[in-house]
């Protein structure tokens, strides 16, 4: 699977992706039109109104000339050391393990940044997305935030330079 930067121009394909109602079970809302989701990937594209906050947005593609099949991002906080992950995949290609290799690949990316704190908040009965965060080495905290689990991982500290 590649991960692409999310560009306005995927939204009409896109909007196919997600427009299942079921992907809104946990996270609540309904499946935007292609004219909304392009407004939405504009306002993403053009990235953070708050400077001191990075978004990073991918669409995943099947590798070679293959269909999106999903989103991943990153919202990252250097000034806290944070990132927040989230990751969808549509409900034609769940179950494929899709989800982890693009979360796998994002949290891989963080940690080269470095970012220390890696969050994923993810419902109590999502089972499938509790999943993808254990394998990425996240783990579920006490924390609720609207109802999810707060999930966490802390990257190894850089190595200390001899002198």
């Amino acid at each position: 699977m590649d991960l692409l930067p999310l560009r306005v121009e995927h939204a009409p394909e896109m909007a196919r992706v997600l427009g299942d109602p079921v992907l809104h079970e946990f996270t609540g809302g309904a499946p935007l039109a292609t004219d909304a989701l392009r407004a939405r990937y504009a306002r993403l594209e053009a990235g953070s109104p708050d400077p001191a906050v990075v978004w990073c947005n991918w669409v995943l593609r099947l590798r070679g000339d293959g269909p999106l099949v999903g989103t991943v991002q990153a919202t990252v906080t250097p000034g806290r050391d944070t990132a927040e992950t989230a990751w969808v995949i549509g409900t034609a290609w769940q179950g494929r393990g899709l989800a982890t290799e693009a979360a796998l690949a994002v949290t891989a990316w963080l940690e080269e940044l470095p970012v220390g704190r890696l969050i994923a908040h993810i419902h109590p009965g999502h089972r499938a997305s509790a999943a993808v965060a254990a394998a990425c080495g996240f783990t579920p905290t006490r924390h609720r935030e609207d109802g999810e689990v707060r999930w966490e991982r802390r990257s190894a500290p850089p190595p200390a330079t001899g002198s």
